[in-house]
């Protein structure tokens, strides 16, 4: 699956883009609509907190760091206390070090914005709409010609892989 970026000046070509990526048979589910703050979106698919924030990417260092240090405390502390360092102690505490570690910076990356969307960030306060399309990856080039053919003054703004697909 791929992320294809398109800026559109308003709202009126954001819902004609809509309906046709929807008449295309791409779900709401894959559409992704970023706005100014308190702008009305009117029935368009929103994107979520996953996407406006980086809390999937700390979520993911968090699991990596919390189980790094799970692991280390779990054997310096299983040595210093005298115990044989087994399998069942050492495993229970790089899971629980995993957990909260994945908790913390998960909840840290939620209020942060998504880096990847920053350079959007300056078109987006001066009313400009952000259209985020998930899709198969061979179908990049046709969403990507129909939105410019019909719209030629939505920005196409580039692709990302996203990987595993959205649910």
């Amino acid at each position: 699956m791929s992320r294809i970026y398109f800026l559109v000046p308003n709202i009126a070509i954001t819902h004609k883009i809509v309906d046709e990526l929807r008449s295309e048979g791409i779900d709401d589910s894959e559409i992704h609509i970023l706005a100014k703050r308190d702008t009305p979106l009117e029935g368009l698919p929103e994107a979520g907190v996953t996407i406006k924030t980086d809390f999937l990417a700390a979520v993911e260092r968090g699991l990596a760091l919390g189980g790094t240090t799970g692991l280390l405390a779990g054997l310096i502390g299983l040595r210093l206390a005298g115990f044989a360092i087994a399998g069942g102690p050492l495993l229970g505490i790089v899971i629980a070090g995993a957990t909260i570690g994945s908790m913390m910076n998960g909840l840290m990356g939620m209020n942060s914005g998504n880096t990847r969307l920053k350079q959007f960030e300056e078109a987006i306060e001066q009313g400009e709409l952000l259209v985020l399309v998930d899709i198969p990856t061979e179908r990049i080039e046709t969403i990507k010609q129909l939105v410019i053919k019909h719209h030629p003054e939505a920005e196409f703004e580039g692709v990302e892989s996203i990987l595993p697909p959205p649910l």
